[in-house]
C-alpha cells in the first residue's frame, strides 16, 4: 500500500527535474501545465527576439532617412548659394552697365559717326601718321556747291527750360568751318543740371559732321531765371565728295535735346529722376 504513493511522487520528481524528456509515468493533467509552461516560455522568449529585431530595421530605416534628408538640403542650400551669386551678378552688371552706357555710346558713335551722330574733330579724317595736322583739312573747296545746314532743338517733357537755336540755318563749304549758336532758358524757380544729346541726318553724313566744339554730352547748369549761348563750332569733311552716298545730300539738320540731368540742387547725384 506504500508502494504507490513513492511511485507517483518519483514519476513526478521525474518530471519536473527532466523536463527535456517528460517521464511517461507523469499524470495527464501534470503533463498538459508543464507544456503549458514551456510554451509560454517560448512565446516570451520569440515574442522579445522579434521586437529587438523590429527596433533594429527601424532605427536603420530612420537613419537611412535622416542621411537621404541631409543630402536634400545640402542640394538646395547649394542651389539657393548659387542663385544668389547669379542674381547679385547680373544687379552689379545692370548697374555697371548703366553708368557706362553713355560714355560707352558716346564714344562709339564719336568715333564711328553711327547713329547719325557727327564725328568730333580732329580725329576723323585724319591719318596714322603721329606727325599728320588736322588743321590741313580746313581748307575749303570753293568749286564744291555749298551744303546747307539747319538747326533744331528740343527739350524733355520734365525739363523747364526753353530751348532754341540762334539761327535757323547756314551754308557751308566742304572743309569749311562755320559757329552757331543755341540759347538756354531756365524757365523755372529752381538751378536745374541739364544734359544734350544731339543727332545728324540723313544718317550717312554723321561721319563726315565733326565738331570742333559743342556743348553735348556735358553738364549744363543754369539757375533759376537764367539764360545762356551755347556755341558749336564745326565744318564738313571734304572726304564727303568722294562718297557715294552723299550724292544729291544738299541739305544737313543738327538736332540737340536737352534732358534733366540726375541730380539735385546741391548736384548730388540721384538714383531716380522727378517726374
Amino acid at each position: 500500500m506504500n508502494a504507490f504513493p513513492r511511485t507517483i511522487a518519483t514519476s513526478l520528481r521525474n518530471t519536473f527535474q527532466q523536463p527535456s524528456a517528460p517521464s511517461r509515468w507523469a499524470c495527464s493533467s501534470c503533463r498538459r501545465a508543464l507544456n503549458a509552461s514551456r510554451g509560454q516560455q517560448k512565446t516570451q522568449f520569440g515574442g522579445a527576439q522579434r521586437r529587438t529585431a523590429s527596433s533594429s530595421a527601424q532605427k536603420k530605416a530612420q537613419d537611412a532617412h535622416g542621411a537621404r534628408m541631409e543630402k536634400m538640403h545640402e542640394f538646395y542650400r547649394y542651389k539657393n548659394r548659387t542663385t544668389m551669386y547669379y542674381t547679385l551678378s547680373v544687379i552689379l552688371g545692370t548697374v555697371a552697365f548703366s553708368y557706362g552706357s553713355v560714355p560707352m555710346y558716346k564714344m562709339i558713335c564719336q568715333t564711328t559717326g553711327w547713329g547719325g551722330q557727327p564725328v568730333r574733330a580732329p580725329g576723323h579724317g585724319g591719318s596714322d601718321d603721329p606727325n599728320f595736322d588736322p588743321a590741313t583739312r580746313l581748307v575749303p573747296v570753293t568749286d564744291a556747291k555749298r551744303i546747307r545746314v539747319t538747326f533744331n532743338a528740343s527739350v524733355s517733357d520734365i525739363l523747364p527750360w526753353k530751348f532754341t537755336p540762334q539761327q535757323r540755318e547756314v551754308r557751308v563749304l566742304p572743309g569749311e568751318t562755320a559757329l552757331a549758336f543755341y540759347t538756354a532758358t531756365n524757365t523755372s524757380d529752381k538751378d536745374i543740371i541739364g544734359v544734350a544729346t544731339y543727332s545728324v541726318t540723313p544718317a550717312q553724313t554723321a561721319p563726315y559732321f565733326s565738331k570742333i566744339q559743342c556743348f553735348c554730352f556735358e553738364e549744363q547748369r543754369l539757375n533759376a531765371g537764367e539764360t545762356v549761348d551755347m556755341p558749336v563750332f564745326f565744318y564738313l569733311d571734304p572726304d564727303l565728295l568722294n562718297d557715294m552716298n552723299m550724292r544729291g545730300v544738299e541739305t544737313v539738320t543738327l538736332s540737340y535735346t536737352f534732358f534733366k540731368a540726375r541730380y539735385d540742387d546741391h548736384g548730388n547725384f540721384q538714383t531716380t529722376v522727378d517726374e
